[in-house]
């Protein structure tokens, strides 16, 4: 897909991956409306970029409200002058015991990684059925295809995610809309806490930069590409775990125990 003009709407457009990403499309001349909680969050990001020349709006709303995020993607279409493309890169994590999960953190984790993509795509869908071309991405995640200990709610936000999107694919063909399947391994974002970093290090996880997680989201997007998982080994036993998931059980036994630790004390 050539970015060069393409309007693009942007979810959690102000964090780790968000802003990266925001950062590779204006410099390929895409126009874009960045979406995030608030303007001290866009704001910055947005101005930055349209020194350098884009075209670039800062809206913010809270996606959980419902009312605050139709009017946003409104607002985005208006400003653009429509929606070529709608990047779904909000999200929300928790590292902890399913069994001490904050009822209210699980269900916002759920309504923002899975709700909200879902409603967002469904907002802006029926004018690119209508043009006969458009573009969703959703960014999901290696834990949408590996269910990982400590991670249930966030795992089962992207596993939905996931199969949200393999669905929506299929009803899409050939309707001249594409939808592109984004999952990262572990990244260095805000999202992660001191107990995730301290995990990550006794365990050996891998974890990548944003920019590198954006260069590769703008490579598969301009690529049509359908679905795409970043990171190896995480992306061989994602493809493993989906015909031969007891055998990743364990695999990951040792470094689950080890993981728990670090789960009970965040």
């Amino acid at each position: 897909m050539k970015l060069e003009t393409t309007r693009v709407l942007l979810t959690g457009a102000a964090g780790g991956i968000g802003s990266a990403i925001a950062e590779k499309l204006a410099a390929r001349g895409a126009n874009l409306a960045l979406l995030g909680r608030n303007d001290d969050e866009t704001g910055p990001l947005a101005d930055r970029l349209k020194a350098d020349g884009a075209i670039v709006y800062g809206l913010s709303a809270d996606l959980l409200d419902r009312e605050a995020r139709e009017q946003a993607i409104n607002e985005a279409h208006q400003r653009l002058g429509g929606i070529d493309m709608l990047i779904n890169c909000a999200g929300l994590m928790s590292f902890r015991p399913f069994s001490e999960e904050d009822p209210e953190l699980m269900a916002r984790i759920v309504q923002l990684n899975l709700t909200v993509p879902m409603m967002a795509a469904r907002q802006v869908l029926p004018e690119m059925l209508k043009r006969g071309s458009g573009h969703i991405v959703n960014i999901g995640s290696t834990f949408g295809s590996i269910g990982f200990a400590w991670f249930a709610a966030y795992s089962a936000s992207k596993f939905g995610l996931r199969g949200f999107s393999e669905a929506l694919r299929r009803e899409l063909d050939g309707t001249g809309v594409n939808l592109t399947y984004v999952a990262p391994r572990a990244v260095k974002t805000k999202l992660n806490t001191d107990a995730m970093y301290r995990m990550a290090e006794a365990t050996k996880m891998n974890m990548d930069d944003p920019a590198w997680v954006a260069d590769k989201t703008v490579a598969a997007i301009e690529a049509d590409a359908k679905d795409v998982y970043l990171g190896f080994p995480e992306k061989f036993f994602a493809r493993l775990n989906s015909f031969l998931p007891r055998l990743v059980d364990g695999g990951l036994r040792k470094q689950n125990q080890v993981m728990g630790g670090f789960a009970r004390d965040a």
